[in-house]
């Protein structure tokens, strides 16, 4: 079974690549927009350090690292998420749906993995090199990056479940566009360390939208001042939401009312 949808997600990709290969100049441009997103992001986080102000506890180096990692999330949404799941309203919409429903295939997968963008690699790229950079000023080793993967590898998770629990809304308000308009509007304030906010809104950041677990505890973890609870909470919560999504959307097709019926 994980074979045939290897082959499947292989088939997907190949043939997604090859046709967005056919509009090279695309992905310089989303390049120089890449570079001007982190350029906005490193002034900003600059303006708070200039004066010699840092947030408790996270140098400008520290606060670098949360920067890269959700720089890389960025990267991640606009290559594997954003290409899929936003088509799901379009599917609702045109009654397409109905012929993803009647493959031999989870409809999930196949809406989670149909197509992927490469115009969000250069994203993950310079995610990466900030990550690499600031590790190599606090002189991180190199055997602590593997560990800090596991949990950014939860937030992968974390992010995609929501935005496909969002997506599945479709089946009862068609038009919410909106809504995860304001998922990725919140998911913003990963860009800064959780030290960085009230009291209050780190609560909210933590365990309402649980963007702490995105940016924040990976870059601990990277920095080796994670506690273990708090990896183990963001891999139980990536699961959680993980299994919550695929009953929700077996939920919500109860409720879909095809366009041939």
């Amino acid at each position: 079974m994980l074979h045939r949808y290897l082959q499947v997600l292989k088939r997907f990709w190949s043939t997604a690549i090859a046709a967005e290969l056919e509009y090279r100049v695309n992905f310089v441009l989303a390049s120089f927009t890449s570079l001007g997103s982190l350029a906005g992001s490193l002034f900003g986080l600059f303006l708070f350090y200039q004066t010699g102000y840092t947030f408790d506890g996270w140098s400008w180096e520290e606060a670098l690292i949360v920067l890269g990692v959700f720089t890389t999330l960025q990267g991640f949404s606009a290559t594997f998420l954003a290409p899929n799941l936003n088509q799901i309203v379009k599917q609702v919409q045109e009654g397409t749906l109905d012929f993803v429903l009647l493959k031999p295939i989870s409809s999930q997968f196949w809406l989670s993995a149909r197509t992927v963008s490469p115009w969000g690699l250069p994203d993950l790229f310079f995610g990466l090199i900030i990550i690499v950079y600031a590790g190599s000023r606090l002189g991180i080793p190199w055997n602590a990056y593997p560990l800090a993967f596991i949990p950014l590898l939860f937030g992968f998770f974390i992010v995609y479940s929501l935005w496909f629990i969002l997506g599945a809304t479709s089946i009862w308000f068609v038009k919410i566009y909106n809504v995860t308009e304001v998922l990725r509007g919140l998911l913003e304030a990963g860009r800064y360390p959780m030290a960085a906010y009230p009291v209050a809104y780190r609560f909210f950041f933590t365990f309402v939208v649980p963007v702490a677990f995105l940016t924040t505890i990976p870059a601990e973890t990277l920095l080796n001042r994670a506690q273990l609870g708090w990896i183990l909470g963001a891999g139980l919560l990536a699961i959680a939401l993980l299994i919550f999504s695929n009953l929700f959307w077996r939920f919500a097709l109860r409720f879909y009312t095809s366009a041939s019926s």
